[in-house]
């Protein structure tokens, strides 16, 4: 009895500490009040590579005292436009305008705004633009709730008034451009919004002219800047494609000579443009509407550094990554799917011919080079998503032909990481490579993770910036990998150890995981660790074998929930401005505004399934499973009799990716990058179970000294080639697991018979055949 309730005890114990593990957060303080006047001044297409001290020695002056960042401008429209990125503005939300334009452009467009006073101004249009993003778009953004969270708002300039409208249309106080003296308008409300211009273009020189003229206008507000006032200077919105990161600069007490960074970003130097609304009402000290703002107040943290030119060269080069990452990130999937499906189709035949045939008939076996060549390049395969994600070491991205660059920086680790699993301890057991990519992969992403997930900020198979959908922690790629590293290192290591210990491994190995997926300081991604808590529920619960049973099932289940319910618990009674994703969905819940979210998942789900390559990687990856690997010819069934650990640890990877991307919003994504991992390895060790089908024992004949039997050699294969695998297989036919039925199918034989279904033919009755378990 206490044996069986052994691994639910554990299980449970592991829940309980990553419960604990994903409760703790990073220490934080709450934006306090450090300002009596907001001044919010925006720069549509204003960027980094355009502030020197020459051409905009103002706004250099302001960098070097106030704090500095990188701004993400996503918005409701892709790419953000200047009315676009002035209406998220003003409603701290993903917001955009319902005029006409190309895809893919930013045409002019004229604001309309009337002055019936000469006091304030009126937008007509501004009713059909909120009920656009209300009714159109999934966020649920009110334009005008900036304004509407203060008593009185200032407007300068067309997009100024578009940022201030309150949604029915009224601008409290407005100027069409700066006066010469500003300073009565800025003093007469608490808020004011400044539009300081446009620069756009390619061209330098034209470039350099625009930033040069906003540089002027930023100085004259500087210098009518009311008393104990903060002013945020902001890069607004995009002018075109490509998107770009942009500038965003904050002056005034309490934000001097630090990085600039929010909740929803997690990363210093980084914030978005949905958190300016918010960081403006905090540093006034008003309530914000939170059920309408996505943003979250902005803070200065970190010692940047004293050299302002050595500061700037962060964002700089962050800008010109996460241009480059795009491009380089759509050919690399696409080249990545390609590649799998056409090794994938080279494989089908060779599983066809791989099992050996005991008699003088049948079909001549396919030449050791080609099935060696064919491994080699399954290892490679396996290893390029790792490999890619470590390639961001080098910053390829400088240079001027950045894809080649990465190309061959890419090329090079996998040759290498191919070249260490060739050279392995184990490499020609059937489980060896597949131990030792799962290893690396997992060593791989888990090291990222734990020094800062540098390499998943704007990395190729991280995430970008520009998306303005995660900033820290772990991606959506990184998350598929490390999902199917750490429950294929855990299947590994199960299948060596005896059977009632299997459950414990799992559980021990997947803990460790799901504390690094989901702890704050970590991965970051409470979703991800719930998703993996499932999956390793149900490796441990079929890990010894057997099916998963109502009683398997339900122990898988309770574990899940638990995880899920004590985190959901906890998030809920955090502060709601330090709440994590699923503590702001459950609340929404409670206040009747879930649906958004539940549709905004719904939309990334499709919109994900639509146009990612990974999808295709996926849908590949389970045909090849579902009608080769798992057909009787095929090898996978008989590599899951033989160590029943790799299918539990295989279906485990099957059910956290699938529930990942799909309550992550990311539909096939996780199960895709997962899929770039385990299919190659599944097809190379089901060719390797396959060729070792027919080996013979003989009882005595060069067994080891406990009498059991060893694996004779097989025609083409080295000498000591199984011989690990032969003890493998006896101790779990021992423990009456997988045996090798008279079809050469995997079978599970009773408790005692060591699996042998064998026939006996009369006058060989000394004469078995069992399987050679290659590990």
């Amino acid at each position: 009895m206490l044996r069986r309730l052994t691994p639910v005890l554990f299980t449970l114990l592991v829940v309980v500490l990553g419960v604990t593990a994903l409760a703790a957060r990073p220490a934080g303080e709450a934006p306090r009040r450090t300002a009596d006047f907001v001044v919010l001044a925006g720069v549509a297409g204003l960027r980094w590579d355009d502030v020197d001290p020459q051409t905009t020695p103002t706004l250099w002056r302001m960098a070097q005292e106030g704090s500095i960042g990188s701004l993400s401008v996503r918005s409701g429209h892709r790419p953000t436009c200047p009315v676009d990125g002035w209406l998220t503005l003003g409603a701290g939300n993903f917001a955009a305008g319902n005029g006409s334009r190309g895809a893919g452009s930013c045409q002019s467009v004229r604001v309309a705004v009337e002055q019936p006073d000469g006091i304030g101004a009126n937008l007509p249009n501004q009713a059909s633009v909120v009920q656009h993003n209300q009714q159109r778009l999934p966020w649920g953004a009110v334009p005008g709730s900036l304004s509407e969270s203060v008593r009185c708002s200032v407007a300068v300039g067309p997009g100024a008034a578009v940022a201030a409208a309150r949604p029915f249309g009224r601008v409290d106080r407005y100027a069409a451009r700066l006066p010469d003296d500003p300073a009565p308008l800025l003093g007469s409300c608490v808020l004011s919004i400044v539009d300081l211009g446009t620069v756009a273009g390619e061209d330098p020189a034209a470039r350099a002219a625009q930033a040069r003229q906003a540089d002027a206008d930023l100085a004259r507000v500087l210098a009518a800047r009311p008393p104990r006032s903060l002013v945020l200077v902001a890069g607004i919105s995009d002018t075109g494609l490509p998107s770009r990161l942009h500038v965003a600069v904050a002056d005034g007490p309490g934000w001097e000579r630090g990085w600039l960074t929010s909740p929803t970003t997690g990363r210093e130097g980084y914030l978005q443009l949905v958190d300016l609304a918010p960081t403006a009402l905090a540093a006034l000290g008003r309530p914000m509407p939170d059920r309408l703002f996505l943003g979250r107040p902005a803070v200065a943290v970190g010692d940047r550094p004293a050299d302002l030119p050595s500061a700037l060269a962060a964002p700089a080069d962050a800008d010109r990554e996460s241009a480059a990452q795009r491009h380089v990130a759509s050919w690399f999937f696409a080249l990545l799917a390609g590649a799998q499906v056409l090794l994938a189709v080279a494989v089908l035949p060779l599983l066809r011919r791989a099992r050996r045939h005991a008699g003088p008939g049948g079909p001549a076996p396919v030449p050791r080079r080609v099935v060696a060549t064919v491994e080699l390049l399954l290892i490679a395969a396996a290893l390029a998503v790792p490999a890619a994600l470590l390639a961001d070491v080098v910053p390829w991205w400088r240079g001027d032909h950045a894809g080649w660059w990465f190309a061959t920086v890419t090329a090079l680790l996998v040759i290498g990481g191919t070249a260490a699993v060739r050279f392995a301890p184990g490499r020609d057991s059937t489980l060896g490579p597949l131990g030792a990519v799962a290893g690396l992969s997992t060593l791989v992403v888990a090291a990222d993770v734990l020094t800062g997930a540098r390499l998943q900020l704007n990395g190729v198979v991280g995430y970008s910036a520009l998306e303005g959908g995660r900033f820290s922690g772990l991606g959506t790629v990184g998350l598929g990998v490390f999902i199917a590293g750490a429950l294929l290192c855990a299947g590994w290591l199960a299948q060596r150890v005896r059977r009632q210990w299997r459950p414990m491994v799992v559980v021990a190995v997947g803990g460790i995981a799901v504390v690094v997926v989901g702890s704050p300081f970590l991965g970051a991604d409470p979703i991800g660790a719930i998703a993996l808590t499932a999956g390793v529920s149900v490796a441990a619960a079929i890990s010894t074998g057997g099916w998963l049973t109502v009683s398997r099932l339900v122990w898988a289940t309770m574990a899940g929930l638990a995880l899920t319910i004590g985190f959901a618990v906890i998030d809920l009674r955090r502060e709601a401005t330090e709440r994590g994703s699923l503590g702001r969905f459950l609340a929404a819940v409670g206040d009747g505004t879930g649906g958004l979210t539940v549709n905004r998942s719904s939309s990334a789900n499709f919109e994900t399934m639509v146009n990612s390559p990974l999808t295709v990687l996926a849908l590949a990856g389970a045909l090849l499973v579902w009608f080769a690997l798992l057909q009787p010819w095929g090898g996978l069934m008989r590599l899951f009799g033989i160590y029943p650990a790799m299918r539990a640890a295989m279906a485990g990877i099957a059910v956290g990716a699938v529930i990942g991307g799909l309550l992550g919003g990311s539909a096939l994504d996780v199960a895709g990058a997962a899929g770039a991992l385990v299919v190659p390895m599944a097809a190379l060790a089901a060719l390797r179970v396959l060729d070792h089908s027919t080996d013979r024992t003989q009882p005595g004949d060069g067994g080891p000294a406990n009498g059991r039997p060893a694996a004779a050699r097989a025609p083409d294969r080295p000498a000591d080639a199984g011989r690990a695998d032969a003890e493998a297989g006896d101790r779990d036919g021992a423990s009456g697991e997988a045996g090798d039925g008279p079809s050469g199918e995997a079978v599970d034989g009773p408790v005692g018979d060591g699996g042998d279904r064998t026939p006996r033919v009369p006058g060989q009755a000394a004469r078995v055949s069992t399987a050679v378990v290659p590990g």
